[in-house]
């Protein structure tokens, strides 16, 4: 039960994430966080550079999902600019939104990672699929409150996985 919160890799920031590696992994389709994984927390800029990745992705074939416990209202217009699917009152770790975006992008779970920058959520929630589960630092450390403490748990566990080399 608790290697449900063990994350498959473990990265700084999603532009680490490597692609060749996934496409080597059987990796098709690329869930990811919104709110600290893609832009900083309440803060729905879309910056040169994610817009590039996330372009790059697309090129090399990976299909993308957005999957946040946030609203439409706050991401709409960011999903809009990448021109990414997105689904939002996910509710993670609950697999709805996850199966919707498997059913999105017409793919297996064992061919999808989730990157996202929680643990209890985005983790959580990816390995109860049996998704490839990449986390990343957040961006920011403005979050809701409620993710701030969720943190002090969180780095319970990401000590735990460090002292036992189960991460880097």
């Amino acid at each position: 039960m608790f290697e449900l919160l063990f994350p498959k890799q473990h990265l700084n920031n999603i532009f680490e994430l490597d692609p060749q590696k996934l496409k080597e992994l059987g990796i098709k389709g690329i869930i990811a966080d919104m709110d600290n994984t893609l832009v900083p927390w309440n803060d729905r800029t879309v910056q040169p550079r994610l817009a590039g990745w996330l372009a790059g992705l697309k090129e090399k074939g990976f299909q993308l999902c957005i999957v946040s416990n946030n609203t439409a209202d706050k991401g709409g217009e960011l999903a809009r600019q990448l021109d990414i699917p997105a689904f939002w009152y996910a509710v993670k770790p609950r697999r709805r939104a996850f199966r919707k975006a498997l059913r999105e992008m017409n793919l297996a779970a064992e061919e999808v990672a989730v990157v996202g920058d929680q643990i209890f959520t985005d983790v959580l929630g990816g390995n109860r699929m049996g998704l490839y589960t990449i986390l990343v630092t957040p961006i920011s450390d403005k979050e809701f409150f409620w993710t701030k403490l969720m943190r002090q748990l969180e780095r319970l566990v990401l000590n735990y996985l460090k002292r036992h080399n189960m991460i880097h």
